[in-house]
């Protein structure tokens, strides 16, 4: 199964992808996560993004995309994969459209977690992370053992700045509009599937197991 997740802040991506890969075996790939994959281990494409990274410019689609496609020959996508982070406008899925489709391994799914402001507001405005080791905690959620401690290395806890609800209402908006052109292009591809990012962590999952076991039963 091969997956693009798509939603604001907030809306829990993090947490079902964590379970996808899990329950379809395949591989969770952040575009970030791979970015700086790359960088370390100078691949060389790994070394024309360290150019951008370092002089602090956006690093080109082209570029991207090449790193992406790279990721996903290896072995461990041979299953699927779930992509997380990319594309983010329309000209980079149609980049990576035409590239996955010349390896023939083109998308089966966009889900997109379309979730409420008031809700995005309450998890993100109640999110603390550590300080020392960058694990994440809720204040009503996931608590810490201690209040304001970190349960794995006691380091403090913090609200990032951009948890903060005005900040996050620019985010959101901000967003909403790189994305929404990006909905309706997966909408006119017919793999765009919309799920409640409204949802409880839990009856989320329930729903996406659903939906992939239906998905299943159709292939075969």
């Amino acid at each position: 199964m091969r997956l693009v997740l798509l939603g604001p802040p907030g809306a829990g991506k993090g947490t079902q992808a964590g379970v996808l890969c899990r329950d379809l075996q395949v591989p969770h790939i952040s575009t970030g996560d791979m970015l700086r994959e790359a960088i370390r281990h100078a691949t060389p494409l790994g070394a024309q993004a360290k150019s951008y990274v370092e002089k602090g410019a956006l690093v080109p689609d082209d570029l991207v995309i090449a790193l992406v496609e790279e990721r996903l020959l290896k072995e461990d996508c041979k299953n699927g994969f779930i992509l997380d982070g990319f594309p983010r406008t329309v000209d980079q899925a149609k980049s990576l459209d035409a590239g996955l489709h010349r390896l023939k391994i083109p998308l089966d799914i966009v889900l997109y977690f379309r979730t409420s402001l008031a809700v995005i507001i309450r998890r993100l405005s109640g999110r603390r992370v550590c300080g020392r080791c960058g694990r994440n905690y809720h204040v009503v959620n996931f608590k810490p053992k201690m209040e304001g401690v970190c349960d794995a290395c006691g380091g403090q806890l913090v609200q990032r700045p951009d948890d903060r609800e005005e900040t996050i209402q620019e985010r959101l908006r901000v967003y909403e509009e790189q994305t929404a052109p990006l909905i309706h292009h997966y909408e006119r591809e017919r793999i765009l599937v919309q799920v409640s990012g409204d949802l409880e962590a839990a009856a989320l999952n329930a729903e996406l197991t659903d939906l992939f076991e239906k998905r299943k039963r159709l292939v075969h």
